[in-house]
């Protein structure tokens, strides 16, 4: 089991940056990807960004060269800098963790997920 829990969220004005943070309750070096979906209301989860444990990193096309997230081994933390942000970034912002076992099999969790509010 990974037990995740996010941090970060709040009310932003468009323009501004918000850094989320993820602590996973394993050295996340033996976690294969980790990532941050959201979900803003009436609309599908979908993945923002993902960190692989050798460094590999991939982003939503709506968010390149606005968010960058990073990881941080020695704390067991996965950030999300989120820069430039817009009134579609309002969502709820959850980090996620893939591990793959024996014979390729893989399980995915969650943490309860953090409120990003962009708004006037």
């Amino acid at each position: 089991q990974v037990q995740l829990v996010e941090s970060g969220g709040g009310l932003v004005q468009p323009g501004g940056s918000l850094r989320l943070s993820c602590a996973a309750s394993r050295n996340i070096f033996s976690i294969n990807r980790m990532g941050w979906y959201r979900q803003a209301l009436g609309k599908q989860r979908e993945l923002v960004a993902a960190i692989t444990s050798g460094g590999s990193r991939s982003y939503a096309d709506s968010v390149k060269g606005r968010f960058t997230i990073s990881r941080d081994n020695a704390k067991n933390t996965v950030y999300l800098q989120m820069n430039s942000l817009k009134p579609e970034d309002t969502a709820v912002y959850y980090c996620n963790a893939r591990v793959v076992g024996a014979w390729a099999a893989a399980n995915d969790y969650w943490g309860q997920g953090t409120q990003v509010t962009v708004s006037s």
